[in-house]
């Protein structure tokens, strides 16, 4: 999939975009992706930090290629009083701006929201910060995930710690990001005002914990780290087979009896001890002891085969490739591919999952070189 010169739904809104590294770039590539136009402000020489940040696919880092897709790219060293008065210059006309710098740095450069906004009141300014405005710890993705409690509830045990795969919070934060840019839009669009946006790292996280931070302040229940087990349903785990694990995510009692059927063991569903999930979670040992046992008498893309058609959720645990070829084989088009001038072939990257019927998400440039346009 490539652009074809379809519009957008933020066609004509104008992006400064000073983000760096994963939070910011993620949150202006889905509005860029959109229609809108992203000029990606970097510092001369270097440019944003994941430029240098491997793997490298037809010169180019992978990581940077993640979320830079339909920007421009303009090299200014904010140090330099004619770098900084064109920095001013385009804040002055843009319809968004989004900043990352530590909170204080775009104020002393004449480029915060006060400043922005004497000259621009339609403005919406949007700062991403990792403590909400607090300077004393800095906002990296691992960090964040220590100290806002996601590690202790993930990985095999309250004294295994273990940071999720992929700079999580940094996405999670990119995504409440551009809720808020685009919220603010629409009170723009209402108004004619603009407003200050303003997203951290640490709230982010605490909101994307959910179920488990609502269970400690609704409940006080502080949860730990379980492993793959679910702290309130049973079974919801992977399993070990004939080959590989599966995965079984057995959300009701319905379920159960499906999958106990398909065991040859459907006696199990009426067994007090596992007849609902309350019991089930209660004696939750001894269920996965059962299944386990039952489980090893085929492999995990047979049972894959089997339960899926009786309704029961589950599914083998796929490596990155074998991902994004079950999205193609469901027909998701996971990957789009964006004509670049300067190499041979296209781009391939990362399809934004977003559908519109009317004015759908559009591959319109390559991530730029530092400083192309």
């Amino acid at each position: 999939m490539t652009g074809d010169g379809a519009g957008g739904a933020l066609d004509g809104l104008l992006i400064a975009d000073f983000g760096r590294v994963l939070a910011g770039p993620y949150a202006t590539m889905l509005l860029a992706d959109l229609g809108a136009e992203v000029v990606k402000i970097e510092r001369p020489g270097s440019g944003d930090d994941t430029r240098s940040w491997g793997p490298d696919a037809g010169g180019q880092a992978t990581y940077f290629q993640a979320v830079n897709r339909n920007k421009s790219s303009l090299a200014l060293d904010l140090r330099d009083a004619d770098d900084l008065a064109s920095a001013r210059d385009l804040v002055a006309r843009a319809d968004v701006v989004v900043e990352n710098f530590l909170p204080g740095a775009m104020d002393r450069l004449g480029l915060g929201y006060s400043d922005v906004a004497a000259v621009n009141p339609g403005v919406v300014y949007c700062s991403i910060t990792g403590f909400g405005g607090h300077n004393d710890l800095p906002g990296y993705d691992l960090l964040v995930q220590a100290v806002g409690g996601l590690m202790s509830i993930t990985g095999a045990s309250p004294e295994e710690p273990t940071k999720v795969g992929v700079a999580l919070v940094d996405v999670v934060t990119g995504l409440h990001a551009a809720v808020g840019i685009l919220s603010a839009l629409r009170h723009r669009d209402r108004t004619g005002r603009g407003q200050r946006v303003e997203v951290n790292l640490l709230s982010s996280l605490l909101s994307a914990l959910a179920n488990q931070g609502s269970g400690y302040v609704g409940a006080g229940v502080v949860p730990r780290a379980m492993g793959n087990m679910h702290p309130s349903v049973v079974p919801y785990q992977p399993f070990p087979t004939a080959d590989r694990p599966l995965i079984l995510a057995v959300g009701n009692d319905r379920q159960f009896s499906a999958l106990t059927a398909e065991l040859g063991a459907p006696g199990m569903a009426d067994d007090p001890r596992f007849a609902t999930n309350s019991d089930r979670v209660a004696n939750r040992e001894s269920l996965i002891d059962e299944l386990t046992e039952l489980l090893r008498a085929d492999t995990a893309d047979g049972w894959f085969t089997r339960f899926t058609a009786v309704g029961v959720p589950c599914g083998p645990v796929n490596d990155i490739a074998e991902a994004f070829a079950l999205a193609d084989r469901l027909g998701l088009e996971p990957i789009a591919q964006v004509d670049d001038a300067r190499r041979d072939a296209p781009v391939r990257t990362v399809a934004n999952p977003i559908r519109m019927s009317e004015t759908p998400p559009v591959y319109r440039s390559a991530p730029p070189e530092l400083g192309e346009a």
